[in-house]
């Protein structure tokens, strides 16, 4: 994989604050051609660099405001039930992240629900009845303090 130069990072920080400005907008700022960002956005995305173009929405706006961070501790810690429990919480819509952690727990999921009668079903249809949980903590977000996707690329630059 090639290395990002500085054209690139700078792309990569725009992208992140907004992945809809025009690619003339970016090229001007960073001293490009707009033909010259596209060249290097598709490259970026074709490596893997640029994962998805995605919007982000606001939870509460779509009535699923209930955030739970939940810690999940397995019985067994062998390899193919480590992956099992990773395509359970992956083909999960309301998982919103999925971490293998280490310490204590095994994985720490972020949760994004209607209600708490959701969570509860959730529950039931991923933890519960599985052989391999041996249990699981649940913390409920009061306020989202910060949520954020954009990595310190600035600090690169």
């Amino acid at each position: 994989m090639n290395e990002l130069d500085q054209f690139d990072l700078q792309i990569l920080e725009i992208l992140q604050k907004n992945n809809l400005t025009p690619q003339r907008d970016i090229g001007e700022h960073i001293g490009l051609s707009a033909a010259a960002v596209q060249r290097r956005i598709k490259r970026m995305r074709e490596t893997g660099i640029v994962k998805a173009d995605v919007s982000v929405i606001d939870t509460e706006k779509v009535k699923h405001s209930v955030t739970l961070i939940v810690e999940v501790f397995l019985e067994r810690d062998k390899i193919d039930l480590i992956d099992q429990a990773q395509r359970l919480f992956t083909s999960a819509p309301e998982v919103q992240q999925c971490y293998y952690v280490t310490g204590e727990s095994d994985f720490v999921l972020i949760i994004v629900v209607s209600s708490m009668k959701d969570y509860e079903q959730l529950t039931r249809r991923i933890f519960y009845g599985n052989d391999n949980i041996k249990h699981f903590r649940t913390l409920v977000s009061m306020n989202t303090v910060k949520s954020g996707l954009e990595i310190p690329i600035n600090m690169l630059l």
